[in-house]
C-alpha cells in the first residue's frame, strides 16, 4: 500500500492543499476547509489501499484463489 501511496502523494497533496486554501479564501469557513481536508486525506489513503488490492488481483491473474 505504501508504494501505491508514494506514487501519488505529491500530486494529491498539491490538489488537496490548493482546494483547501481556495475554500478558505472564497468562504472564510475554517470548519468547511478542515472537513474537506480531512475527507480528502482519508480518501487518498483509501484510494491507495484499493489500488494496492486491485494491483494484487491483476498480478495473481484470473481464476486464482485469494487467501483470506
Amino acid at each position: 500500500m505504501l508504494e501505491q501511496y508514494k506514487k501519488t502523494f505529491v500530486g494529491m497533496q498539491v490538489v488537496i492543499g490548493s482546494v483547501t486554501v481556495a475554500i478558505l479564501v472564497w468562504r472564510h469557513l475554517w470548519g468547511l476547509a478542515a472537513l474537506f481536508f480531512v475527507t480528502m486525506q482519508v480518501g487518498a489513503l483509501l484510494g491507495a489501499l484499493w489500488g494496492n488490492r486491485l494491483k494484487g488481483k491483476f498480478q495473481r491473474g484470473p481464476g486464482q484463489a485469494t487467501a483470506r
